[in-house]
């Protein structure tokens, strides 16, 4: 006996047939939807390229902006904070996939599958990692020319601490999907209230240096914060532990966060 899910994608029609061969458990069916969420991905590549526009677009205009600094160049503080605004933007907006399945009803035709019910959150969180690496590489890709200087092993740690947050955001905001019932007006309005504050408040394009102390201590509050700072760290080729624990332990907590909302969302879901 088979059952046939569809994509939960606008774009190509894509299908997974489940069968008594597959192999059971939670392992194997979160493959089976990362698998399937990265297809589309896998196969039109340059839909990543198109995701790439705002940030290079912020590169572009904020960058001839930057002041001079004493040793090295404004671009191993602004290029962190790129790669983790890339993250976060990518990460927030993958609710809006659910909510169309919703509309269309594929979504409750997983819902009755063969298949485990928190392995259709863990596997679409999980996919957030694909993107988020691609990402990063190619920012950093185009930066290197101009006086970027590439730490490798800095950005590639950097680089998993931002797919880790990615995997927590991703999951809120397929939770938020969730609550929004197909409602798109609903599921945006909420993401676009909240993403901004966030994305401000870890000074990713401003320095928060002298501000006043209620922002500061809005910041200081903010898990992106530390993320950020740890960034850029590491993207700067420096590996202080308390910065980097600190920012591994806030994405770890973002993760762990959006995981359980996400999941008691999902096993609720009808």
């Amino acid at each position: 006996m088979s059952a046939v899910l569809d994509t939960p994608t606008r774009t190509t029609p894509l299908s997974t047939t489940v069968t008594s061969e597959r192999v059971p458990g939670f392992l194997a069916d979160t493959w089976n939807v990362m698998v399937r969420e990265l297809r589309p991905v896998l196969r039109e590549p340059v839909s990543v390229l198109f995701a790439m526009v705002q940030p290079l677009v912020f590169l572009g205009l904020f960058a001839p902006l930057l002041p001079e600094v004493p040793h090295g160049s404004a671009l191993q503080w602004f290029v962190p904070g790129i790669v983790v605004m890339t993250a976060l933007m990518g990460a927030s907006m993958t609710g809006s996939n659910l909510t169309q399945e919703m509309m269309t009803g594929s979504h409750e035709r997983l819902l009755v599958s063969p298949l485990n019910r928190s392995s259709l959150l863990v596997g679409r969180a999980l996919k957030e990692v694909v993107p988020v690496l691609m990402q990063a590489a190619i920012i950093v890709a185009v930066v290197t020319p101009f006086s970027f200087d590439l730490h490798l092993g800095g950005v590639l740690l950097g680089s998993l601490m931002a797919a880790l947050f990615a995997i927590g955001l991703g999951s809120l905001s397929f939770a938020l999907a969730l609550v929004s019932k197909g409602q798109e007006w609903l599921f945006w309005t909420v993401q676009q209230t909240l993403i901004f504050p966030v994305l401000l408040l870890a000074g990713v394009l401003l320095p928060l240096d002298g501000a006043p102390g209620w922002l500061a201590t809005a910041s200081d509050l903010n898990p992106l914060t530390y993320v950020v700072e740890a960034e850029r760290a590491l993207f700067a080729g420096d590996y202080p532990a308390d910065t980097v624990l600190a920012g591994f332990a806030a994405a770890a907590l973002v993760a762990v966060l959006g995981l359980v909302v996400g999941l008691r969302a999902m096993r609720r879901a009808d």
